[in-house]
Order: structure tokens, then C-alpha cells, then sequence
């Protein structure tokens, strides 16, 4: 299974089982700015204890690895859990949707791509993407966020809604990195 396959395969998953949901993370940096590199898979659903039937079904035990427990635990406490795929060493990183006024912001303005020849997947907005990775960079300080953040300026940014992305940035505390990385950009 490549990495094709099995976002295949997760679109799939929240689809059948009825679960809103978002690509979010590098895939989605990928999309909006320039790809990297990843072997991970993020996504941030509106999962419940009732979709897990349907939604397990497509991550059958002989092939993924993820714990039904943890799952529950995830949906319950809002937060993250993991789907193994040991065979290529591909992830898939599942958050939990939180009922906070972010959540419901980036749900809402949440975009439907064409990524496979025969379907489409659901994405959050490329501001909802750099807002998020601000967040990260000051938590983390990984560069890689930066260089996603970068990228998503360099191909979307004459596209993006800059007074929204400042209106989180304040709300997240995130707002001197975003103008940092604004600087970084105009030199």
C-alpha cells in the first residue's frame, strides 16, 4: 500500500461511516503549497462512538494496526489517536474535532479537491493549514512547518484571506510569527 492507497482508503472510511472530517498537515501543505515528503497522513474528524462499525471495517486487523479502545478513549477525551499501516510504515494521525469556535470556523469553510481520477477528498482551508502550523512551530519549533507555511505563500498567497489568518493568529498568540514569517517572505 502506498501512500495514495491509503488516503484512498481513509477518505473512504470517514465517507461510509457518515463522519465529517478534514485533511489537514503536510497532505494539505502539499495540495495548497509544494510537496514534501511525508509518511503520515492528518486529519481532524467529527468521529463518534456510533461510526466506528463502519469506520474500522475499512482498517481490518491483518492489515493496520489501531486500537479500538484507544479510539474510544480519542473520541471521548477529544483528542488524537493512530491507525498503523506496519506493512509500509505509513500512519494516519486522527484528531478528534473539538467543539471550540476554531473547530467550527474550519469545518465550515472546510473544500472538497479533486485528488484521485475518480473522486474528491475534503480539505481544511489553506488559512486553517497556516494557522494551525503556527500554532505548531511555536509549540515544537520544527522549521518544517515554516517551510510548509512557505510554500503555501509561495503558491496560494495571492489567494488566501490574510485578514483571517491575522484574526487567528491574535486568538492563537501566534501573531509575531505569523509577521516574522511575512518579513522572511517580502525580503
Amino acid at each position: 500500500m502506498d501512500q495514495s492507497d491509503l488516503l484512498r482508503n481513509t477518505v473512504k472510511a470517514f465517507e461510509e461511516a457518515g463522519a465529517d472530517y478534514l485533511l489537514v498537515g503536510s497532505v494539505a501543505s502539499a495540495v495548497y503549497g509544494e510537496p514534501r515528503l511525508t509518511l503520515d497522513i492528518d486529519v481532524v474528524a467529527d468521529l463518534r462512538e456510533q461510526h466506528l462499525p463502519r469506520f474500522l471495517s475499512r482498517f481490518p486487523p491483518n492489515d493496520f494496526y489501531v486500537s479500538r479502545e484507544a479510539v474510544v478513549a480519542a473520541i471521548r477525551e477529544k483528542r488524537q489517536f493512530n491507525i498503523l499501516h506496519p506493512a509500509s510504515g505509513l500512519k494516519i494521525d486522527v484528531i478528534v474535532r473539538k467543539p471550540d469556535e476554531f473547530d467550527r470556523s474550519r469545518f465550515a469553510r472546510k473544500r472538497p479537491m479533486k485528488v484521485f481520477t475518480d473522486g474528491s477528498a475534503t480539505f481544511a482551508s489553506p488559512e486553517d493549514i497556516i494557522i494551525k502550523k503556527l500554532e505548531y512551530y511555536r509549540d515544537g519549533g520544527s522549521e518544517k512547518h515554516l517551510r510548509d507555511i512557505a510554500g503555501i505563500l509561495k503558491v496560494s498567497g495571492a489567494g488566501l484571506d490574510s485578514n483571517y489568518i491575522e484574526r487567528w493568529a491574535v486568538l492563537k498568540g501566534v501573531l509575531d510569527i505569523w509577521k516574522a514569517v511575512l518579513s522572511r517572505r517580502n525580503r
